[in-house]
């Protein structure tokens, strides 16, 4: 059993990332990325807090506009005009879940489909399901580098992603599909989902339900990759997957914390240096 060690490869990519950030400000551009974080939530702000020193980290300027949870739409949507206008920042990133009084489709869509580095635009993602050059959502995206990393070719693979959300399940389906995998989508709806687990090479679980995925429900050689995170009563971060018991049948598989989380956050940053150079290259 091999583990998919996403902290050592975001390590590794966040060095590369170093390197073309310097390249990009000899050329004068300094690759920039503003987050919107709307409320008071403690997840939220540690994500944000996370993403800022990973900006820092490797050389691209950031900045955040928090806001209030009584903030209008129509004073979000003002900002973030703002923010599509200014040459200086190539990446926005709307923090999600915004407030319920906050169409939350309406400001995803008023993104700059150019500055989009979370891959969340219609257009983008009308892009990566026609296998198109775009900005596909970090999470999936970071899946599919460890996999290359790891060597694990998906082609002609049996893949069951358990999770159908925008943001991890439906671009998972589509970054597996155009690289030839024959993908399986569940979600809560679905009937008997150890029928469809049980028969796949590579098991991808995203749905924050601790111990949804146990050891009876894989097979022997089971690639198995948790994007699911949850903390306990007692403190303790765990997936959505019994990582004890089934590490002992899976030829790879994801830690949680230390795998999928940590790629994530490089990809926000490899796609933010993509926008810059993509501003670079339409001067």
């Amino acid at each position: 059993m091999t583990i998919l060690d996403g902290k050592k490869l975001s390590n590794k990519i966040r060095e590369n990332l170093k390197k073309e950030v310097e390249e990009l400000k000899d050329e004068g551009i300094v690759p920039g990325l503003a987050v919107i974080l709307v409320g008071k939530d403690p997840a939220s702000q540690t994500y944000v807090r996370m993403k800022k020193n990973a900006c820092q980290d490797v050389g691209i300027y950031s900045v955040v506009h928090e806001f209030p949870e009584s903030i209008t739409e129509k004073e979000l949507l003002s900002t973030i005009k703002m923010i599509n206008e200014n040459p200086n920042i190539h990446g926005l990133l709307i923090q999600l879940p915004l407030p319920k009084h906050i169409d939350t489709t309406k400001v995803l869509e008023a993104v700059d489909p150019s500055k989009d580095v979370d891959g969340f635009h219609p257009y983008n993602m009308g892009r990566l399901v026609e296998g198109l050059d775009t900005f596909a959502p970090c999470t999936p995206l970071g899946v599919m580098e460890l996999f290359e990393e790891y060597n694990i070719d998906v082609k002609g693979k049996d893949v069951c992603v358990v999770g159908a959300s925008n943001i991890v399940g439906k671009p998972m389906w589509a970054l597996l599909l155009n690289k030839f995998a024959t993908v399986d989508i569940c979600h809560i709806e679905t009937k008997n989902l150890t029928s469809h687990t049980k028969r796949a090479d590579i098991v991808i679980v995203g749905v924050g339900k601790p111990n949804l995925i146990t050891a009876d429900m894989v097979k022997d050689g089971v690639i198995l990759v948790d994007i699911g995170i949850n903390r306990l009563e007692d403190g303790r971060l765990v997936g959505d997957a019994d990582f004890e018991n089934i590490s002992k049948k899976a030829s790879f598989i994801t830690p949680v914390p230390g795998g999928v989380g940590p790629m994530t956050i490089a990809m926000l940053l490899k796609n933010t240096v993509k926008a810059a150079k993509n501003f670079k290259d339409a001067k």
